[in-house]
């Protein structure tokens, strides 16, 4: 079985939920719910939505709630919304509007 990886570009933009099994990684605009194993955002991307992965690496701007086991917060990201995690890391410069909830 081979890992799948979907990637979104900066010139990307979508509106409405996106299911990936495996890996997304995205640079793009997300109008709606992201469901993923393991997402990585990078800088340019920004998500309007609630996020539910096993593993979450943000880089860019997101707004709505997390539901992830390991969130890794860049210091390019901009989070705003509830953490809900098992292990929770946080690089200096990183803007965070955030209630953070351990599970």
């Amino acid at each position: 079985m081979s890992d799948k990886t979907t990637v979104l570009l900066s010139d990307v933009t979508i509106k409405g939920d996106v299911i990936e099994k495996e890996t997304l990684i995205t640079d793009s605009k997300i109008d709606g719910d992201i469901t993923s194993e393991k997402l990585v955002t990078y800088p340019g991307s920004k998500i309007n939505g609630n996020i539910n992965s096993s593993s979450a690496t943000l880089g860019g701007a997101s707004k709505g709630n997390i539901n992830s086991d390991n969130i890794n917060i860049k210091s390019t990201a901009d989070v705003d919304g509830v953490l809900n995690q098992k292990n929770l890391s946080i690089e200096e410069g990183a803007k965070l509007k955030i209630k953070a909830e351990t599970y």
